[in-house]
């Protein structure tokens, strides 16, 4: 019984991904053509189990040569949607095209004249009428025998992403050799089981400032390490708390005069950190969980030992190895 209910849902899943065949057409073209001729990157969106499909696109875009990155619909509203420029190309991913987060930031997009190009099931969605292109990605029905799960209707929306890249790839002529320039150390494999002290940026390389420091000087520290944010550290170097550039825009959206501020008026004082010898893999699982693009190493002491983004995981210009 078990053996046939799981077969079952294999089988309903399969059918989703076939189905799309039917409902390739133009659309897809035409949205291979723009994200070809777009001068900045491919942003992917969405929220709940929709936006970790969004995150795992945005991966393998990429690893594949086309540059692009995740944005948290509910913080895009609270200041990241600064992040956005209308060289950028926007996919919405939603299964049925009313995600309130999502339709919010929609508006503010088309003023930026950012072309906005839907992933969706919900054809006559307020998802679907505001975007410049809508992808047809609906399934006649879910794995979940509630019909409340999000299963076939993900893997339709991942299985359109993983069509989108390949075809990318292929159109950009991205070689072998390009692969292995974007994946240092021979495969994806390998890279995700380097441990973390590997990887991670150490001593002068690793942005910081003490408490009490004005933001105008955090700011500075953050353009110079090029890592976008800063950690702050407290007495005898133990970690405080962390400044992003998040951390930054909502600021300025609260209206905060920001230089006359120090760190600690902004700062997250419960950032994440993870243990050296963790693996490349569970530092992304932990950066995806809390939607986050940096970790903080500390000893037993939380003293700072190092710090690593998510770039340094993914790829930044080859694999930055000790901070080197």
């Amino acid at each position: 019984m078990l053996i046939e209910q799981a077969k079952e849902v294999l089988q309903i899943e399969a059918q989703s991904i076939l189905g799309l065949m039917e409902q390739i057409g133009p659309t897809f073209s035409e949205t291979v053509s723009i994200i070809l001729r777009a001068k900045g990157r491919v942003i992917l969106t969405g929220m709940g189990k929709s936006g970790l499909v969004a995150r795992k696109i945005s991966a393998t875009l990429n690893s594949t040569g086309t540059k692009s990155f995740f944005l948290h619909p509910a913080e895009a509203i609270h200041g990241d949607l600064g992040m956005a420029t209308p060289d950028d190309v926007v996919l919405a991913i939603s299964n049925s095209g009313h995600t309130v987060e999502i339709n919010k930031i929609l508006p503010m997009l088309k003023q930026m004249e950012v072309k906005i190009i839907s992933l969706t099931g919900g054809l006559d969605s307020p998802m679907a009428h505001q975007s410049d292109l809508v992808i047809d990605v609906g399934v006649e029905r879910e794995a979940c025998p509630l019909g409340l799960a999000p299963t076939a209707s993900t893997t339709a929306a991942l299985a359109m992403g993983d069509a989108l890249a390949v075809v990318l790839l292929k159109s950009r002529h991205f070689s072998k050799k390009d692969f292995r320039r974007f994946h240092p150390g021979g495969s994806l494999g390998e890279r995700l089981s380097l441990k973390i002290r590997d990887i991670m940026a150490t001593d002068d390389h690793v942005p910081m400032v003490p408490m009490g420091t004005g933001i105008p000087q955090a700011i500075i520290e953050i353009n110079e390490k090029k890592m976008g944010a800063t950690v702050v550290v407290g007495r005898d170097h133990k970690l405080a708390g962390i400044v992003s550039d998040g951390d930054l825009r909502r600021a300025l959206t609260r209206g905060d005069d920001i230089y006359l501020k120090n760190v600690e008026d902004i700062m997250s004082d419960v950032p994440k950190t993870i243990d050296e010898d963790a693996t490349s893999a569970e530092a992304i699982a932990l950066m995806e969980l809390n939607a986050i693009t940096h970790l903080i190493i500390v000893d037993t002491h939380q003293k700072v030992k190092g710090m690593v983004h998510l770039h340094d995981l993914l790829g930044r210009e080859g694999f930055r190895v000790n901070g080197e």
